[in-house]
C-alpha cells in the first residue's frame, strides 16, 4: 500500500511494534496499523494466538509481520527489544499489554501484584525507554499507551489495576510534552469496558458504553497528533466527566465500587 494512500509509514516510519497483540484490543491495533500500511513487530506470550493474528495480517493485507513471543515482565526486555528491532526503523510504538487480578488487596497473592507491576508499570516504561531514542534520533515517531476509565479513581477490586493504568495516564501525558519536542506524537487510550476476549475471562458483565475493540483502535490512532489523553465513546466520556470533574472524590470511589463490588 502506498504512503499517499496510507500516510503513517511516511509521517512515522515503516514499522510498528505492538506489545500486547495475541488478542482483543492489541490485535486489533496491529489490524489497523496493516491496514494504513504498516509493517509490524507482534509481542505477546501466547505463541499460537499470535502466529494466528499475524498470518490473517499478511493474508488481508500484504505488509511484512515478525513475532516475537515474549513475556513482557522478564527483566531482560530492554535487551530483547533493542535486539529484535536493530534492523527496523519504529514508528509507532503501541504498549496494550495489562495484567489484572482482581480481589481485595490485602488478599492477593504477592506474585501477582509483583507481575501486575512487572507488565502494567515497568514493561511500558522499558518499551518506550529501550525503543525511544532511535526516535528521537530521527526526529519522527508515535506513542501509545492503552490506559483505562478505572485509573481515573480509586477501583475497589482492582485497585492495583486501577493504579497502575493511572500511572500510564500520566506517563504519557508527560511524554507527549517532552517527545513533543522531537516531533513525536503521543497519546494515552482511557478506554472503557469492551468485550474482549480478557475483559470476558476477568469480569464477565456487560457495562455501558462499551465499545468494540475495533472502534476503540482506529479511534485512537485517530487521536494520534491531538493528545495526550483520549477517550472513546461518548458515554465513556460523560463517565469520565461525572467521576473526576462532578462528583466528590468520595462519592466517585463508592460510584465504581459499586460496579466492582462482585470482584471482591
Amino acid at each position: 500500500m502506498g504512503d499517499a494512500v496510507n500516510p503513517f509509514s511516511s509521517r512515522y516510519g515503516s514499522w510498528a511494534v505492538v506489545a500486547g497483540a495475541s488478542e482483543g484490543l492489541g490485535a486489533e491495533f496491529a489490524k489497523q496499523l496493516a491496514e494504513n500500511g504498516m509493517n509490524l513487530l507482534l509481542i505477546a506470550r501466547q505463541a499460537e494466538l499470535l502466529s494466528g493474528v499475524a498470518e490473517d495480517i499478511r493474508r488481508r493485507h500484504g505488509v511484512e509481520v515478525r513475532c516475537l513471543v515474549q513475556d513482557l515482565a522478564d527483566t531482560e526486555l530492554a535487551r530483547i527489544l533493542q535486539e529484535a528491532t536493530a534492523d527496523l526503523e519504529i514508528g509507532i510504538i503501541v504498549y496494550n499489554a495489562a495484567y489484572v487480578p482482581t480481589g481485595r488487596f490485602a488478599e492477593m497473592d504477592p506474585d501477582s501484584l509483583e507481575q501486575l507491576v512487572r507488565v502494567n508499570v515497568q514493561g511500558p516504561v522499558t518499551t518506550i525507554r529501550a525503543l525511544a531514542p532511535a526516535m528521537c534520533e530521527r526526529n519522527r515517531g508515535a506513542v501509545v499507551l492503552v490506559s483505562s476509565l478505572a485509573g481515573m479513581q480509586g477501583s475497589p477490586g482492582v485497585a492495583a489495576y486501577a493504579a497502575s493504568k493511572a500511572f500510564n495516564t500520566i506517563l504519557a501525558e508527560g511524554l507527549w510534552a517532552e517527545l513533543g519536542e522531537r516531533n513525536i506524537d503521543v497519546v494515552v487510550s482511557c478506554a472503557g469496558a469492551m468485550p474482549t476476549p480478557g475483559y470476558q475471562r476477568t469480569f464477565n458483565m456487560g457495562a455501558p458504553g462499551m465499545l468494540d475493540p475495533a472502534v476503540v483502535a482506529k479511534r485512537t490512532l485517530r487521536a494520534l497528533g491531538r493528545g495526550p489523553r483520549f477517550i472513546p465513546g461518548a458515554i465513556n466520556r460523560m463517565a469520565a466527566f461525572l467521576t473526576t470533574r462532578l462528583l466528590p472524590r468520595k462519592a466517585a470511589i463508592r460510584v465504581i465500587g459499586r460496579s466492582t463490588r462482585r470482584l471482591l
